[in-house]
């Protein structure tokens, strides 16, 4: 038994953000929920994870070495994460083994929160572009683009629900190649370099209106490049088509200010407008599905068959680690060379695309994102075998690492001979995911789910 003075002076001195010595900390069984502080998810709080947590409130550490004590995902530790930590060093975490409806629910729970995070970051990024458009400028372009920047990550999260016939790439009315749809043919929407008379925009006789149904009709007619919405149709319109070997586009601001560069400049602005508010809509229609106490795709993927719900959700983590990610994200243009086969060429972003990706799988397999913490498919890992468990929470790092370790820009780095560091870190990261890849069937395997991990 615990003397509950020392716990309360525990809790005192880290209120000062110092540690107590807890030497008899009771260790959370295998299968218990995900707890707070638990840095390496192995079900249980160590003295050395609350040191590493302290370490991290004080600034000494970055919060990747203990993702699992920054509880809200704000990139910082709080003295109340501290004390939450310590009570899950006290055996305070866990109800009892999780089960797999628990994570089910959790993995609900995680979406939801991940889609009303995105959809709040489009609005912000359909606020920057009204700005930038009611008055053209250096200054509220950038803005705009800033905007753009940071609701990437976000949404990139949410990629690991896909795969499965969700709401987000169901057949009938997925709306993913609406939002997220590339490669992209630029000369579909604006003009490039060369013919300054391509695209919809300068094409006012085939389109005499740009509204919300025309380009959502108008997409991917003719060619799946023929992208005429989304995230990277607004990235093409902000940056441009990318010339710069050491950045991104730049499109100069006048292409939208009556009088300037380029022609049809109110349909440019028009066309921006229009694509800004649907790609809020369609992460919306997509949020909506997952919302808790609503007859939609959340209360019938929670009255599945839990088997077959997991393998929806392992299903997903596979197939967006290894034929997404790692086939059409990274071996594509590493084999080729071409700019045109990487994912955000024109803002030069891909990199941030490909780290949230794997952070999104990771999250998923942690049940962990926002104010969600647990349990997930690691929990249910193991508890069937703990070593498995291990190694597959390890590699998930392993291979965040090594995507960290690509040099940017991208469209540089798929360059040159292979024996150049740019081109050996991207196999590296290649050959880590594939690993990866390979584990989260073998996870599925533990838990008697057959999954494939290759795109469809």
């Amino acid at each position: 038994m615990i003397d509950r003075r020392y716990v309360h002076w525990c809790r005192a001195a880290l209120v000062g953000l110092g540690l107590c010595v807890l030497s008899a900390l009771p260790a959370v069984p295998a299968g218990a929920q995900t707890c707070a502080g638990d840095c390496d998810a192995d079900g249980r709080v160590t003295i050395a994870e609350l040191v590493r947590a302290v370490g991290i409130a004080l600034g000494n550490s970055e919060v990747a070495d203990c993702l699992a004590a920054d509880l809200n995902s704000d990139g910082r530790i709080t003295v109340d994460e501290l004390v939450r930590a310590v009570n899950a060093a006290l055996g305070d975490c866990s109800a009892g083994p999780v089960t797999p409806a628990d994570v089910v629910e959790a993995y609900a729970d995680l979406l939801y929160e991940n889609y009303c995070d995105s959809v709040d970051l489009a609005e912000d990024l359909q606020v920057a572009i009204g700005d930038f458009l009611a008055d053209p400028s250096e200054s509220t372009m950038t803005a705009a683009k800033q905007a753009w920047l940071a609701g990437r990550p976000t949404y990139l999260q949410t990629e690991v629900a896909r795969f499965y016939d969700g709401p987000i790439d169901n057949e009938d009315d997925g709306p993913e190649g609406l939002i997220n749809a590339w490669p992209l043919d630029e000369a579909y929407i604006d003009y490039v370099e060369g013919n300054p008379d391509a695209g919809i925009i300068n094409d006012p006789d085939g389109f005499p209106s740009i509204t919300g149904e025309v380009l959502e009709a108008a997409n991917e007619v003719g060619g799946e490049t023929n992208i005429a919405t989304g995230w990277h149709a607004i990235e093409f319109l902000l940056w441009g088509q990318d010339f710069n070997d050491d950045g991104p586009g730049m499109r100069p601001f006048t292409d939208f200010v009556d009088g300037g560069t380029a022609a049809n400049q109110d349909r440019r602005r028009e066309y921006l407008a229009v694509v800004a508010e649907l790609l809020v809509e369609h992460i919306e229609s997509v949020k909506q599905q997952w919302a808790p106490g609503e007859d939609n795709f959340r209360a019938d993927f929670l009255a599945l068959d839990t088997d077959d719900a997991l393998r929806m959700i392992l299903t997903g983590m596979g197939t967006l680690s290894g034929g997404e990610l790692t086939g059409e994200r990274l071996a594509v243009p590493f084999e080729t060379k071409d700019q045109e086969d990487e994912h955000s060429c024109f803002a030069d972003n891909t990199h941030v695309d490909h780290l949230n990706d794997a952070i999104g799988i990771q999250n998923v397999y942690r049940g962990r994102y926002g104010s969600v913490f647990g349990p997930g498919i690691r929990d249910l890992v193991a508890a069937e075998d703990a070593a498995l468990a291990e190694d597959l929470d390890g590699q998930m790092q392993t291979a965040i690492s090594a995507l960290m370790a690509i040099p940017t820009p991208f469209d540089q780095a798929i360059q040159g001979a292979d024996t150049t560091p740019a081109r050996m870190a991207i196999a590296t990261a290649i050959d880590e995911l594939n690993t990866q890849t390979d584990l989260i069937a073998d996870a599925a395997e533990a838990l008697g789910i057959s999954i494939s991990t290759t795109l469809p």
